[in-house]
């Protein structure tokens, strides 16, 4: 099963954790640090669009770009609910997206890069972001170190029973490749009808079918995103301690990362 395919429909359930308003306060403080106040913002990896409807909020006119049918579904049904209709949501590969001309900023957060095992893979996303970008237009995302996954998070697991969803959360980091393996086993519940016997589905006692998706993510350091950012042309402005202004070391967890448009590549867009 691939990743977030079932999972989308209780992400943002599952997810009620993140404190997503104060994250957006802070990519708004580097946005405009950066001098993006306004204009057109392209997301990366924003999967039910909790990040893109709060960058909207503040004014900004969004595109969201996701490769996870069911995610951008979610997405979609939110835009109606919140009124913001104006949002283009495109479903592709972040690897290969492509916009029809250039925008103000590009942002790719919630540890979205480190889906990206190959450190090649993440060069190319940050020369397609200086293909894209307004002049000195800037890139910003986050990632997940390598210390985080090692150290932090380790092979551990993490269960939890609610009142209509349940989950096991097998996490495994191998030490000579760096990437992170985590099984995902969601527990979903069904009200069958059973017509020929006459029984009602029971609202009370319900069924549930075990889903697993498997999701792989490469644990990074500073010296990988140095060169990621060196190789696409792109030129590395900051690299942040998560949600400070502290610049980040190797023992951070999660690193914010700013990169700004050069004229290094040959730019093309439709």
């Amino acid at each position: 099963m691939n990743a977030y395919e079932v999972f989308a429909s209780v992400y943002d359930e599952l997810m009620d954790n993140i404190p997503y308003d104060d994250w957006c306060t802070y990519i708004i403080e580097v946005l405009r640090k950066y001098g993006v106040d306004e204009g057109l913002i392209c997301e990366l990896g924003c999967g039910t669009g909790e990040i893109t409807e709060r960058l909207a909020d503040a004014g900004y006119d969004m595109i969201g770009i996701d490769n996870s049918y069911e995610m951008l579904e979610v997405a979609n049904e939110k835009k109606l609910d919140t009124g913001h209709e104006s949002i283009l949501y495109l479903m592709q590969d972040m690897r290969e997206f492509e916009l029809f001309g250039t925008v103000n900023a590009i942002v790719c957060v919630c540890d979205s890069i480190n889906y990206l095992t190959e450190l090649a893979d993440i060069t190319h996303v940050f020369r397609l972001a200086n293909n894209y970008l307004e002049s000195k237009g800037i890139f910003i995302c986050d990632f997940k170190t390598r210390h985080y996954f090692k150290d932090v998070v380790a092979d551990s697991t993490i269960a939890e029973d609610r009142d209509d969803v349940s989950f096991i959360w097998d996490n495994y980091y191998d030490t000579e490749t760096d990437i992170n393996e985590l099984a995902l086993s969601l527990f979903l519940p069904e009200y069958p009808e059973y017509p020929e016997s006459g029984i009602e589905p029971d609202d009370e006692c319900p069924l549930y079918r075990k889903y697993q998706e498997f999701h792989y993510q490469r644990g990074l350091t500073l010296d990988d995103m140095r060169k990621c950012v060196a190789d696409s042309g792109m030129e590395l402005v900051a690299m942040y301690d998560a949600f400070t202004w502290q610049p980040a070391t190797d023992s951070s967890e999660r690193v914010y990362v700013v990169a700004r448009e050069t004229h290094q590549n040959n730019k093309h867009y439709e």
